[in-house]
């Protein structure tokens, strides 16, 4: 798929443009963050960029926090949603049985689960990643009769309460308002904790009768950190991870919510592992075309739920299911995963050769198409890396910060992004970084 590189959008898509922010300043919830970081009226996207009402161009590093590893408006996706509303294809179906879901389900169990021999159940659940957390976690307490859960330092699983109390930003746990019980958490190998042995650490807690820890129903991890900073698990961490969950009969739930569907290059991220998790959480691209969709994946022995007993008025979503389809297709006929990993190499490139340059205390870290560019060592209070986003985005990238403090620049361009426009968003954010650290 080949998608236009025009600076600004035709004339014609302009029309009714609105140039005031006013009406989201005064009737928008004070909660909106994105659009304090990009301040533009977006009306249009194509491929790996934005447009405003003004129908300047932005590329798009940020891609939905993941929800377009397909690209905005992919030609076959969107051709497949508009035939399936044209037809009057039912556009709500709850759990019924519908033929845009079975259609969906067939192509999931034979095109992704059973060439990866994963045996799993398909719940879906909620159209949201956190309520395929609260899923996950209801089951493994179910199945196990314990309620603890253990989740790890730096991550991040959602902020409904159950996924929430999994979450270990401090802000967000904040806005809980009560308590966040039953969930203990053990330390993940980055950062400060990189140096020290965290599983012998974890492995010790559940050894010891009197550490005052509970042996916990599921452990609940990342593969790659996203939000906690780009933060990558060892391949061997994640095995003896396994073991560990395997050795006191503990729940391993795997987050894939923003790092599945390829973005790290297989179709799942523990793939590179070799573990099998007994629960998956997939969400965000899932869908392909940014409609909302979530599941929850788990070993048959697990689904113990009764009829309705985990449920949502929009649990089924019709057009995501259809479109969904059609991502499953373009995920094998367009080789997103040789073309993530080849991209994957040229953004590891670009980052050493052109940004780690600007200063030695800059760090990077990454997989497939979600890196990171740490500024923490030299400025902890995240004020360089806000003023790099700033300066970058004036310059037409849209570039998230997350991690500590937000210090970390994350590159999450759309998979689909062609080189041309990538080489030219990370000389954009090499610009902004140099401009700001050698002013």
């Amino acid at each position: 798929m080949v998608f236009q590189l025009d600076q600004k959008v035709p004339p014609s898509a302009q029309s009714d443009q609105i140039d005031s922010t006013e009406i989201f300043d005064e009737r928008e919830s004070n909660v909106r963050s994105y659009s304090r970081s990009f301040p533009a009226i977006f009306s249009h996207a194509r491929g790996a960029c934005l447009y405003d009402t003004s129908g300047d161009r932005y590329i798009d590093f940020l891609a939905g926090a993941g929800a377009m590893n397909f690209g905005h408006n992919h030609e076959a996706i969107k051709a497949a949603l508009i035939d399936y509303i044209v037809e009057d294809g039912l556009p709500h179906g709850l759990d019924l049985h519908t033929r845009a879901k079975s259609e969906f389900l067939s192509a999931f169990v034979t095109r992704v689960l059973q060439p990866r021999g994963l045996d799993y159940k398909v719940q879906f659940t909620g159209p949201t990643g956190t309520n395929a957390v609260e899923a996950a976690l209801k089951i493994a307490r179910r199945a196990t009769g314990r309620s603890e859960i253990f989740a790890f330092m730096g991550g991040y699983h959602g902020d409904s309460l159950g996924s929430l109390a999994a979450t270990a930003n401090r802000d967000h746990r904040r806005a809980a308002g009560v308590a966040l019980d039953n969930v203990t958490f053990m330390p993940f190998p980055a950062g400060a904790m990189a140096e020290i042995d965290t599983l012998a650490y974890l492995r010790s807690v559940l050894m010891d009768s009197h550490s005052g820890i509970d042996l916990p129903a599921g452990i609940i991890v990342e593969t790659v950190q996203a939000e906690g900073g780009v933060n990558v698990a060892p391949l061997e961490w994640l095995r003896e991870l396994r073991g560990i969950c395997d050795d006191y009969g503990v729940i391993l739930i795997v987050d894939e919510v923003q790092t599945g569907v390829g973005r790290t290059g297989p179709y799942f991220s523990f793939e590179r592992s070799g573990i099998v998790p007994d629960i998956v959480v997939v969400s965000k691209s899932i869908s392909g075309s940014g409609q909302p969709m979530a599941l929850t994946l788990m070993r048959p022995e697990l689904d113990l739920w009764e009829p309705g007993e985990h449920t949502g008025t929009f649990r089924g979503n019709q057009l995501a299911f259809v479109t969904g389809t059609v991502a499953i297709d373009l995920f094998f006929s367009e080789r997103l995963e040789a073309k993530t990993t080849e991209n994957a190499k040229r953004i590891e490139g670009f980052l050493r050769s052109e940004i780690l340059p600007l200063d030695r205390r800059l760090e990077m870290r990454g997989l497939g198409m979600l890196w990171g560019i740490d500024t923490a060592t030299i400025d902890p209070t995240g004020a360089i890396a806000r003023a790099i986003g700033r300066r970058s985005f004036q310059n037409g990238l849209i570039v998230e910060r997350v991690g500590r403090n937000d210090t970390v620049l994350k590159i999450l361009p759309p998979l689909i992004i062609e080189p041309k426009i990538l080489d030219e968003g990370l000389g954009i954010l090499a610009s902004a970084t140099k401009a700001v650290l050698r002013p």
